[in-house]
C-alpha cells in the first residue's frame, strides 16, 4: 500500500483543517495573556459594538499586531525552509543556510550600536540580509566557476555566516555595556513584543507576492528535488528556478528577521511537520508550511508571553523545542528526501 492510500485525510482537506486551526489559534491568542479577555468581549470589540476602552486598547494596539506578525513571520520562515529543502534535496536545510540570518542580525546590531531609530534598524537588517545572500551567490557562481552550484552555495553560506557572526561579536565587544550591549543581546534573542501595524503592512505585500510565487512554482520544485540532470531532461530551467527560490526565500527570511530578531529552527522543523501531514508533494508542502508556520509561531509566542511573569525571548523557546526535534530526526535510520 503506497503512502497516498495510507492517508486517512486527503491533503486538500488537511489544508482546510489547518486553515481553520489557524483561525482558532488567532482567537485563542486574542483571549490569553496577562490580562485574559473573554470571547464575547473580543466579538464586541471586533464588530465595533460597545466594549471597554481597556479591552479595545489591548486587542487593537497590543495583541493584533503581534498576532499578525507571528503569522507572517512563521509562515515566511517555514515557506523559505521548505523551498530550500526541496532545492538542495536535503531535509536538514533551514532558511539561514545562505547567510541571510547572520547578515540581517549584523545589520540590526550595527544600527543599534550606532543609535539609529527602530525603523532604520529594521531597514538595515533587511538590507544586510539581502547583501549576505548576494555575497553567497557570488561565491557559489563566480568564485566556484560554475562547478557543483548547490555545494558551493552551501560552502559560501557557511563562509558568509561566519564573517557576519565575527562582525557581530566585534560590535558587541566594542558596544556600550550599560545601554547598547543589553539591547543588542535582547534583539538577538528574538521577540515579537515590538511588532507594529507598520511592520505588518510593510511585510504583507512581499509576503503575499513571494508566497504566491512559491506556490506557483511548487510543481517544479518537485521536479528539482529529483536532481539537476533529471530536471533539465524534463525541460526545467534549473538555474532560473534556483534564482527564484533563493530570491523569494531571502526576501521572506530577511523581512522576518528584521521584525522579530533571530528566530531559529522554525524553517527547519515546520516543513517536516507539513511533510508528515501532507505527504512529499511540494504543491501541498508549501501552503501547508505556510499555515503550520503561522500556527507554530502563534503557539510559541503565546507560551513566551504567558508562561512567566517576565516574557521569554521567542528565539529561546523555538530553540528549546527545535533541538529535541532535530535529535529525533537525526536518530532515524533513514533521512530520505
Amino acid at each position: 500500500m503506497n503512502e497516498t492510500n495510507k492517508r486517512l485525510v486527503s491533503p486538500a482537506k488537511m489544508l482546510l483543517a489547518l486553515f481553520v486551526f489557524l483561525i482558532v489559534g488567532i482567537l485563542v491568542s486574542l483571549m490569553i495573556g496577562r490580562y485574559c479577555i473573554s470571547l464575547p468581549d473580543i466579538a464586541k470589540a471586533l464588530t465595533g459594538r460597545a466594549a471597554a476602552a481597556q479591552i479595545r486598547q489591548i486587542i487593537f494596539q497590543v495583541r493584533l499586531p503581534r498576532i499578525f506578525a507571528a503569522v507572517l513571520v512563521g509562515g515566511g520562515l517555514s515557506v523559505s525552509g521548505a523551498s530550500y529543502q526541496g532545492m538542495f534535496k536535503n531535509p536538514l536545510v533551514s532558511p539561514d543556510l545562505l547567510g541571510s540570518s547572520s547578515g540581517a542580525a549584523f545589520g540590526a546590531v550595527m544600527g543599534i550600536a550606532l543609535s539609529w531609530g527602530l525603523p532604520a534598524v529594521k531597514l538595515s537588517a533587511f538590507v544586510f540580509g539581502l547583501l549576505a545572500v548576494l555575497m553567497t551567490w557570488l561565491i557559489g557562481t563566480k568564485v566556484g566557476k560554475g562547478g557543483n552550484t548547490n555545494f558551493l552555495l552551501i560552502l559560501g553560506g557557511i563562509l558568509i555566516s561566519s564573517l557576519f557572526q565575527s562582525l557581530i561579536t566585534l560590535l558587541k565587544y566594542t558596544a556600550d555595556t550599560e545601554n547598547k550591549l543589553p539591547e543588542i543581546t535582547f534583539w538577538l534573542m528574538g521577540s515579537l513584543n515590538k511588532a507594529s501595524y507598520a511592520d505588518v503592512l510593510a511585510m504583507t505585500a512581499p509576503f503575499a507576492l513571494c508566497s504566491l510565487l512559491m506556490v506557483y512554482i511548487s510543481g517544479k520544485i518537485n521536479i528539482l528535488a529529483l536532481g539537476d540532470e533529471e530536471a533539465k531532461t524534463l525541460g526545467v530551467n534549473t538555474r532560473a528556478l534556483q534564482i527564484i527560490i533563493v530570491l523569494t526565500s531571502t526576501v521572506l527570511t530577511s523581512y522576518s528577521i528584521s521584525i522579530t530578531g533571530t528566530i531559529s529552527w522554525v524553517g527547519l522543523i515546520v516543513p517536516h511537520l507539513a511533510r508528515m501531514l501532507l505527504g512529499p508533494n511540494f504543491k501541498y508542502i508549501i501552503p501547508g508550511s505556510l499555515l503550520l508556520g503561522g500556527i507554530y509561531l502563534l503557539i510559541m509566542d503565546n507560551i513566551c508571553r504567558s508562561l512567566m511573569v517576565v516574557e521569554i525571548p521567542l528565539g529561546i523557546a523555538t530553540s528549546l523545542v527545535g533541538i529535541p526535534f532535530f535529535i529525533i530526526l537525526m536518530s532515524k535510520k533513514e533521512i530520505a528526501w
